[in-house]
């Protein structure tokens, strides 16, 4: 099952207690395939909170062992857009950090060289667009750290629209920050054929604005 998951929608359950989206889907399967009882969801990944985009659960616990041994062993292809205040210091790059998270503070922090508990993080990126005042990056991902696109962008100095977390100078409205999960390659854990997602973008004036 794949999702285009809101801004502000939780993937999993967490001590917040607001519904996760995990429930919302469970609901949807129990209502459209009428099955009775406990439905069985498998959270494969997830997206932080003021995240949107593409969400994938497993309907199957084959599916899930399988869906997870393809995202531990990055057999997945995984791209993202990404709105900023400030331009790149170049058209396109890869970026090499390594990332400590703070759990205190739930927050990763990018270093250029491995410090101990740190993990390596990888990711490139290109400018696709000059907006008005912002600028419109899509980013590959290569390695799957916490936060990993927001650190590794705030480190090159450019802070994710909405992102006060990491930078930003302002916050949106709806408390999103302008990271979308556009496009997704798997393989089918069953069919094993690969197949391709792709996540429209919010409907707001900057997003709108991208496309």
């Amino acid at each position: 099952m794949v999702v285009n998951k809101r801004p502000g929608d939780l993937v999993q359950g967490d001590k917040t207690g607001d519904a996760p989206l995990s429930e919302v889907v469970k609901q949807y399967i129990a209502e459209k395939y009428n099955k009775p009882g406990a439905v069985f969801l498998g959270v494969v990944h997830r997206l932080d909170r003021p995240t949107s985009g593409i969400v994938v659960f497993a309907r199957t616990s084959k599916a899930l062992g399988r869906l997870n041994k393809m995202f531990s062993e990055r057999e997945t292809e995984k791209t993202y857009w990404a709105v900023v205040k400030n331009a790149p210091p170049k058209i396109e790059d890869s970026l090499i950090h390594y990332l400590k998270r703070n759990s205190k503070q739930n927050k990763s922090y990018a270093n250029a060289h491995k410090v101990p508990d740190s993990k390596k993080a990888i990711l490139q990126y290109k400018l696709l667009k000059k907006l008005d005042n912002y600028y419109l990056l899509e980013i590959l991902l290569e390695t799957g750290r916490h936060h990993q696109i927001r650190a590794q962008l705030a480190a090159i100095g450019c802070a994710i629209k909405g992102d006060l977390k990491y930078g930003s100078d302002r916050s949106n409205p709806d408390g999103s920050i302008h990271l979308h999960a556009k496009k997704l390659t798997i393989t089918h854990p069953v069919l094993k054929k690969k197949i391709v997602f792709e996540a429209p973008t919010p409907d707001d004036s900057v997003w709108n604005a991208c496309t």
